[in-house]
């Protein structure tokens, strides 16, 4: 699929050396960042369970349940939407050692390099992002 996508590629639309290095350093500085954010979150998480464990609390009847449960919840989510990031950077960073980065899953035209630096792990261009929502 890859091959195929790339050969759809329009003829000088690769992204430039300093391009593809800027975008490696920018998904790899992305990445020391979730997952700096995946180990905060995690300690979080585990704060809760561990401060809920140290107290024999009924979360339908004790009104500080709800809240403990609640939070426990959200922790959960970012931490789940942390780790989908992680690994959609990690995809990313594939696609960028096996020369497929920048071409979008969607169509196989470029995504513009404007995208890129915004979101470093995008997987297909502007247009086909908006069809699909």
């Amino acid at each position: 699929m890859a091959a195929h996508m790339a050969a759809r590629r329009p003829e000088g639309a690769a992204l430039s050396g300093a391009e593809r290095a800027a975008l490696r350093d920018l998904l790899g500085a992305e990445r020391e960042r979730t997952t700096a954010r995946v180990a905060a979150l995690l300690r979080d998480w585990e704060g809760i369970v561990e401060s809920s464990a140290l107290v024999a609390t009924d979360d339908e009847h004790d009104p500080e349940g709800s809240s403990t449960a609640f939070e426990r919840a959200h922790v959960q989510a970012l931490l789940d939407q942390a780790r989908s990031h992680l690994a959609d950077l990690d995809a990313a960073q594939a696609r960028l050692r096996d020369g497929d980065y920048g071409v979008c899953q969607g169509c196989g035209r470029p995504i513009s390099p404007e995208r890129l630096k915004v979101r470093p792990a995008a997987k297909s261009c502007v247009p086909c992002a908006t069809a699909h929502r």
